[in-house]
């Protein structure tokens, strides 16, 4: 089932959500949607300004977190097995610090705990740079063709980079626009070690954007954390190694129920 704000399909009662990253929607799920919804109830959401959503603007974490929990209240899921990529694992990780007890594991992949420097600079340098080429009239079709090559790894899926680059060529210029601004101003190190669900940490072993030994350091400081690297994986392992992407998804649900969690506002 297909709606502007989410796919989903549902052979099974557990529900799993999956958060997109920046240059696609929920279809870059669409493997895993198609696996899992076999016997699972899988849902891929579309953030606000995706999927020909109402953009949020300005675009915070607080406020996707809140846009976030009211899909979840309308489609009447108290407790999900939470799973975010890039900037969607950003989200998940705010989400979660806000609602603790909406969650009952949590799958990040490529993503980090905070964003740039603590000094601001990096950010203020990344959100000029990405943002510059629109400024100077370019498309995001454009530069989907140029970004998406450089994003994947040698043992990507030969569709992994036509999928990709079409995903992107959607998004809407002023959803890019707000997703790279609230991305940079991501820092979630403070609340990483109070996540009490089980964690799964998948990243790509070539991925310069998330790397890998940035994500096993996350890993130390979580209380129930299992890393997975897949080798000659950049970041978009859902597209890049779609099966082995949803094997190690399910062998996590299959071993994990979730964790006694906080009651709802200890989080930050």
């Amino acid at each position: 089932m297909s709606r502007p704000d989410h796919i989903r399909r549902t052979g099974g009662e557990r529900a799993v959500v999956l958060l997109h990253g920046i240059g696609a929607g929920a279809e870059m799920f669409a493997p895993q949607i198609e696996g899992l919804g076999r016997d699972h109830d899988a849902i891929g959401w579309n953030l606000p300004g995706y999927g020909g959503t109402a953009l949020l603007s300005p675009m915070t974490f607080p406020a996707l977190s809140e846009a976030l929990l009211a899909f979840l209240d309308r489609l009447g899921l108290d407790q999900v097995d939470l799973l975010g990529h890039s900037i969607g694992g950003m989200l998940a990780q705010d989400f979660v610090a806000r609602h603790p007890s909406r969650v009952r594991t949590l799958v990040l992949s490529a993503t980090t705990a905070a964003f740039g420097s603590r000094d601001g600079e990096f950010q203020k340098r990344f959100v000029a740079e990405r943002l510059a080429p629109l400024d100077a009239g370019r498309t995001i079709p454009e530069l989907a063709r140029e970004f998406v090559p450089d994003l994947v790894g040698p043992a990507a899926d030969p569709a992994a980079v036509p999928a990709a680059t079409n995903a992107m060529s959607r998004v809407p210029e002023a959803t890019y626009r707000e997703a790279i601004r609230c991305l940079a101003t991501f820092d979630a190190r403070a609340t990483l070690a109070d996540i009490a669900v089980p964690v799964l940490l998948v990243a790509g072993e070539v991925d310069r954007n998330a790397p890998a030994p940035t994500m096993r350091r996350m890993g130390e400081k979580l209380r129930d954390a299992r890393y997975m690297e897949l080798p000659g994986t950049g970041h978009l392992a859902p597209l890049e190694c779609p099966q082995a992407f949803e094997a190690a998804l399910r062998d996590f649900l299959k071993t994990t129920t979730g964790a006694t969690t906080p009651q709802e506002g200890t989080g930050r």
